[in-house]
């Protein structure tokens, strides 16, 4: 009787009272975490998506909002000093939910504009007669450091969408959504799919160059092309180029650093995702050669 009490009891636990009692005895590297989670999977103690959303949470925890965010140059604002015609305007062709709105300079964020938040005044015919000021909604600021698994843990926590990333001097250095950090869980998650299908973060590609992909560790970079490229600010090769282009740079676009010319091959509106890298090969002296 005893045994079957003890059996109901274990049955009405929560999947999450479940794995902790599973991972009773602390794993001690992620990778050991990662198996026994996928162990718990097999197990029936977790279904399938409660594991891809733990897998996609893990694999993103050493991503900071930077590697994320919607660029300064990027971002859809509405300025508290255009007309309603105007910033309707913003609002129709972007087809955003929020819109961050801005004094005199992109670094003066008076609050979040919701475009839900109109409707309403739409519908009564209003728009010509409203006070902007009094529709806003605070705005969350975040360091660009901060990091993904913190932040996800905070928009659910506090249930605020979308907040201003802001750099090390305190200016706008973008934006950033809820949507933004779960799009990257299930981008992990695929990026972890594909690595088991090939493990190879390099491989030969055409002209002597090489296929790369963007979330290459720094230091498996510089093993393989003798680089010696910073680790201290970026954790993969993919952080760097797109600091040496100074915004998220798209398909076909291409820039050097030190003896290596990098070309995108595929990229998305947050990051890159595949890049070719060449070595730079200095043209030979026709007369040196001659000599």
């Amino acid at each position: 009787m005893n045994d079957d009490a003890s059996t109901n009891s274990q049955d009405k636990r929560s999947w999450l009272d479940r794995l902790s009692f599973f991972l009773s005895d602390r794993p001690s590297t992620k990778e050991e975490l990662l198996e026994r989670i996928r162990q718990a999977e097999e197990d029936q103690i977790l279904d399938r998506e409660a594991l891809d959303t733990i897998e996609g949470a893990l694999q993103m925890s050493h991503m900071q909002v930077r590697d994320i965010m919607v660029p300064r140059p990027q971002m859809a604002v509405v300025k508290a000093d255009q007309s309603t015609t105007e910033f309707m305007q913003t609002i129709t062709e972007t087809s955003h939910s929020r819109f961050p709105v801005i004094g005199e300079s992109p670094d003066e964020v008076l609050g979040i504009l919701l475009a839900k938040d109109l409707l309403p005044l739409a519908f009564a015919k209003q728009m010509d007669d409203f006070d902007l000021n009094a529709m806003l909604r605070k705005p969350i600021f975040v360091p660009e450091s901060k990091r993904l698994s913190i932040l996800l843990n905070e928009f659910r926590t506090n249930r605020y969408h979308m907040a201003i990333v802001l750099d090390e001097y305190g200016g706008v250095a973008g934006l950033v959504t809820i949507e933004d950090v779960l799009e990257q869980i299930v981008g992990e998650i695929e990026d972890e799919t594909d690595a088991e299908e090939d493990d190879s973060n390099i491989r030969p590609f055409a002209d002597n160059g090489f296929l790369v992909k963007a979330l290459t560790s720094i230091e498996d970079f510089n093993d393989h092309f003798g680089t010696y490229y910073d680790d201290t600010e970026f954790d993969t090769i993919g952080g760097i180029v797109t600091q040496q282009f100074g915004h998220l740079p798209a398909k076909d676009e291409d820039t050097e650093i030190g003896s290596l010319s990098f070309r995108i091959l595929a990229a998305d509106n947050r990051r890159i995702r595949l890049m070719q890298v060449t070595p730079i090969v200095e043209e030979s002296d026709d007369t040196d050669a001659q000599d």
